[in-house]
């Protein structure tokens, strides 16, 4: 068995449970395209869960054939600050989503960095920050 010197454990687990750490629990360096995408769809199903809540619609494919896009968001701490709840996005609903696609083409985005989730009438239901900021805690937040 090896044993850490240096730092009684208290101190070693004090620091990997800080909130920094929470904040830093991974990078999104080389996973994202650094353009932005756009796509239109329906609502197949919002999961306001932790850590990356996840907004899923189908859209309509080049082809015709439709494709299922997912949208990775905060949590649902910071979407309630956006005023989501069960009855804000709704199965069925028409949304776009703007934000950085994974590079490996997959139907998958990154809802972070100069994102927009705006409803069918264009209404802005989300907003991620503008790269370098801090995230802006929307209309509803505390």
């Amino acid at each position: 068995m090896t044993r850490v010197t240096g730092l009684p454990s208290a101190i070693a687990a004090a620091l990997l449970l800080s909130p920094a750490a929470w904040a830093a629990h991974h990078g999104d360096a080389g996973r994202y395209e650094n353009t932005l995408t756009t796509v239109t769809g329906t609502v197949l199903e919002v999961q306001l869960v932790n850590p990356h809540s996840v907004l899923m619609l189908e859209v309509g494919g080049d082809d015709g054939a439709p494709v299922i896009w997912r949208g990775e968001l905060g949590p649902p701490r910071m979407l309630r600050g956006w005023c989501w709840d069960a009855a804000l996005i709704r199965t069925g609903d028409r949304i776009t989503m703007r934000g950085r696609r994974l590079k490996n083409g997959q139907p998958y985005m990154t809802l972070s960095e100069e994102a927009r989730v705006l409803d069918a009438e264009g209404r802005e239901l989300f907003r991620g920050n503008e790269p370098g900021q801090p995230d802006e805690p929307g209309p509803c937040a505390e």
